[in-house]
């Protein structure tokens, strides 16, 4: 095994280490995570939250026995993976062992330690982004079209984990064709290329068809209730910084790029990233949509560096490159991981206000970050269900209908029982079972609408009761309630159609 070999697994085994020490044992998963792992038991080649590839993996997670264990390594292992392709970039470039290690300490220790620590479609969708890069990067090198062809498969794939992936080509098509490379359009291959792409996400487009393409509804729900909130210049701002400890690397590349004679052939990668932040601006993007673009600028950046700190007394700056991303990490460590509990995190609010990670999508600051609100008070909702299910007489016929995804999500993952909680919310909107005729409810109501539940709903069955809440007060879901009716006086199956046809016409 070669010194650069010994040297890569280390730091493919320190990014696992690290993934799973940033977690405490005091959270739960998070919300959106519960949603990802019930697609395993709905697979299809579409949903209205995301693409099909999350539930393929979800899929496997659950032959793997759905543990906490599995749900956490996947996207681990796509942030290691991304460390490995920006590492080959690196030796495309020809760098040396000083650019490897500065490469994958960069890219280490910046914000995909946060984003590898939840199960969500943006881990895939920044290694995506990373391998498509560099196929770009090796078809320039090697004029070789096999590339074309390992390009169009990794965006169709990239494609079906997340739509995200459409703004690297608005950033890299105009780029080759105001740059050298433009010839590549003249070749058949690029459009067999193409087609095999198309090919790859037919399966999903149809299905998009099929259901009136609820992505252009989840896109206008999105811009109405979270993107409306987004600020452009905080957008970014933000840019700098998920890698504040690498920022030297990547502005080195943009230099480089630029001006740098051995990258000449590489210029579009400059005018890539221009035109694709400004399409993210002006969309008024989330500013971590745009996180998968900045892999493959370190690889430049760090063979840059190398190369121009290689002698002399600058050769001493090698070690400082590779210890400021690690310095820069050490306070963030603090801050940005659910690695410290609710009551702390409230006591020390100001370190956190002052990063602006307490601000939610509703664009008001709460007591903890959102993604760790989101990450409480599940498995004391999924626990109060089972031990109220269990006590319903009929309970194989009895619903257990949630507020929103989060809510059944949990249930399903956590209940010991044979059962499956649904919403009208999300995905949940197509996986009812409407072959039962139900008798009772359990009705799991957020809490701003918790008052009204029974007044709305006990006319329709002879007896109900408030059972529980969630008590948690730093959970996103505190004072959801828990209501139970049984002895249905009406088809309740003929309510849940109604509902669901509304929604549909929504959609």
């Amino acid at each position: 095994m070669t010194k650069k070999t010994t040297i890569l697994i280390g730091f493919v085994g320190l990014k696992f280490l690290l993934q799973f020490l940033l977690l405490s044992s005091e959270y739960d998963l998070h919300r959106d995570e519960y949603l990802h792992l019930d697609q395993a038991n709905h697979l299809a080649w579409g949903y209205l939250s995301v693409p099909p590839f999350t539930s393929w993996t979800s899929y496997i997670i659950q032959i793997l026995g759905n543990a906490v264990f599995w749900v956490k390594f996947f996207p681990a292992l796509y942030g290691a993976l991304t460390i490995y392709v920006v590492w080959k970039a690196i030796e495309e470039l020809n760098g040396n062992l000083f650019a490897l290690i500065l490469g994958a300490t960069s890219v280490l220790f910046s914000a995909l330690l946060r984003l590898n620590t939840l199960y969500q479609p943006n881990s895939f969708d920044v290694l995506s982004w990373t391998v498509l890069y560099f196929t770009v990067l090796k078809y320039i090198k090697s004029d070789d079209s096999k590339w074309l062809y390992i390009g169009a498969t990794a965006f169709a794939i990239g494609f079906l984990n997340k739509y995200n992936i459409v703004f690297l080509l608005i950033g890299l098509v105009p780029s080759l064709l105001i740059t050298e490379q433009r010839k590549v359009f003249l070749k058949p291959a690029l459009y067999l290329a193409i087609l095999v792409g198309l090919v790859l996400i037919l399966p999903n487009l149809v299905w998009q068809y099929s259901n009136n393409f609820p992505v252009f509804h989840h896109l206008k729900e999105l811009a109405e209730t979270q993107l409306v909130n987004v600020n452009r210049l905080d957008f970014l701002k933000n840019q700098l910084l998920f890698f504040i400890g690498s920022l030297i690397v990547i502005f080195a590349a943009f230099y480089a790029l630029l001006f740098h004679k051995p990258f000449s052939k590489y210029r579009l990668f400059f005018f890539s990233i221009l035109f694709t932040l400004i399409a993210f601006t002006y969309f008024k993007a989330k500013d971590y949509y745009a996180i998968g673009i900045y892999p493959i600028y370190i690889a430049f950046g760090s063979v840059y560096l190398a190369d121009i700190l290689k002698e002399g007394w600058r050769k001493y700056l090698q070690p400082l490159a590779i210890a400021v991303p690690i310095l820069l990490f050490i306070p963030i460590f603090n801050v940005a991981f659910p690695n410290k509990s609710p009551e702390y995190i409230v006591q020390h609010s100001e370190n956190y206000k002052k990063l602006g990670l307490l601000r939610w999508e509703d664009g008001k600051d709460h007591l903890l970050p959102q993604d760790f609100a989101d990450m409480l008070g599940w498995k004391e909702l999924a626990l109060k269900v089972d031990s109220i299910y269990t006590k319903i007489p009929n309970k194989e016929k009895t619903l257990i209908l949630c507020d929103n995804y989060g809510q059944a999500g949990a249930i399903n993952y956590y209940t010991r029982q044979n059962i499956r909680a649904v919403s009208f919310n999300a995905d949940y909107l197509d996986w009812f079972d409407l072959t039962k005729k139900y008798e009772n409810l359990i009705r799991v109501k957020e809490a701003e609408d918790v008052n009204e539940e029974l007044q709305e709903t006990s006319p329709f069955f002879e007896n109900s009761a408030v059972a529980g809440s969630v008590t948690n007060k730093y959970a996103r879901e505190f004072g959801t309630g828990i209501f139970v009716f049984t002895g249905a006086k009406i088809d309740i199956r003929k309510r849940i159609k109604e509902e669901i046809a509304e929604k549909k016409s929504y959609h």
